[in-house]
């Protein structure tokens, strides 16, 4: 059964599984009792999908047994056998990559909106302008995808480069698709500083953050230090009229975070108070990693942030991403905001080693819903 044999065992279970919650759905007493109905319903349906595609992946394969063996012994029926094993191949490797997919063990945080956050890194004025280039590339992804996206505070230099900028990022599932972007990125590339045509290398710092929930984080207001002040750099006529920016010190961490986009001041602590939350919630997920390797920092390395994850290479119009040994010609695309078969090949790289993992006696395939 091609790729899909390591798993077959596993996926007969989760039919298993889906039969016995039809079961119980079928049992009046389940209907006497709204939590058990909403519990069992929502179970049934994580299910649905993987099963129906199963049920059709045997079904498939019992159509291709079915025409070879009219190729060994029908002749009259060959031409006919044969085009209809081209489309069943065809559906066969359709519905395998469509079940790897819905076989890995969900990220309960792949709903989640994010904050992007871009900092310079070595390479002074060329990092920050390269920090500002990568941003600007982001941002007309985001745009192609129907996210929204709203700065929440941005550190100019004078030549127009990002000593550092911070954006919320709205949509549909944007954790999911930029997670993988979290780490140094390194640019190689000739500067508008440099005189002589020499190629300097640069990196700037990436972090992924996903929102988090008030329940998920509490923050004490006697942990926190609020500053005002007025906001400075491009921003419009309000700018250095009011103290509107904020900026939240949380004492037991030390983790400053600065807000000053909108014009409200109540509003620019709001905002601030989501990214220091969201701050603390990756903090803490970072000091669990480094004590337990779970199925997601094996998903994405060690998850250190000093780890070289990719190298623009302006020269040469080539992108590497280290992690998946993946090389592209087509930087100048990119650059203008075509990340889609770069990030389809991420997801689908570490969608592979997730499954791996599972098959190597990882969480079983039928709770992986249960985030």
């Amino acid at each position: 059964m091609s790729i899909l044999e390591g798993v077959i065992e596993r996926l007969d279970r989760v039919v298993e599984q889906y039969e016995s919650l039809k079961a119980e759905l079928a049992d009046p007493a389940c209907f006497m009792d709204p939590d058990r109905l909403r519990r069992v319903s929502r179970s049934c349906a994580d299910l649905e999908e993987t099963v129906s595609c199963y049920r059709e992946y045997r079904s498939v394969l019992a159509g291709i047994e079915d025409n070879r063996r009219l190729l060994a012994t029908d002749a009259d029926l060959r031409d006919l056998a044969l085009e209809e094993l081209d489309r069943l191949e065809a559906r066969k490797d359709a519905l395998e990559k469509r079940l790897l997919t819905l076989l890995v063990p969900r990220d309960p945080l792949d709903e989640r909106d994010v904050f992007l956050e871009i900092r310079a890194g070595t390479g002074g004025e060329e990092a920050a302008l390269f920090a500002a280039d990568l941003f600007r590339a982001y941002a007309r992804y985001f745009e192609s995808r129907g996210w929204r996206y709203d700065l929440v505070s941005v550190s100019a230099t004078e030549l127009g480069g990002y000593r550092e900028v911070v954006a919320q990022v709205r949509g549909d599932r944007v954790y999911s698709v930029l997670k993988y972007e979290g780490g140094v990125h390194r640019v190689q590339r000739i500067p508008v500083t440099e005189a002589q045509g020499r190629i300097h290398t640069s990196t700037v710092t990436v972090a992924v953050l996903p929102e988090a929930d008030e329940v998920d984080i509490v923050i004490r207001e006697e942990d926190l230090r609020v500053d005002l002040f007025r906001a400075h750099g491009a921003g419009g006529q309000h700018v250095n009229k009011t103290d509107s920016a904020v900026r939240l010190t949380h004492l037991p961490t030390g983790i400053v975070v600065t807000c000053q986009d909108e014009r409200s001041q109540h509003k620019n602590r709001a905002r601030a108070m989501k990214v220091l939350r969201a701050r603390l919630a990756d903090r803490a997920r970072m000091l669990a990693e480094s004590h337990e390797q779970d199925a997601r920092r094996s998903m994405v390395g060690t998850g250190d942030r000093s780890e070289r994850i990719r190298t623009y290479n302006f020269p040469q119009n080539r992108v590497t991403d280290h992690r998946i040994g993946l090389t592209l010609y087509r930087l100048d695309a990119i650059m203008e905001g075509e990340f889609e078969e770069l990030f389809s090949a991420l997801q689908a790289a570490f969608s592979a080693r997730a499954l791996e993992n599972a098959a190597r006696g990882g969480p079983d395939l039928e709770s992986k819903r249960s985030g």
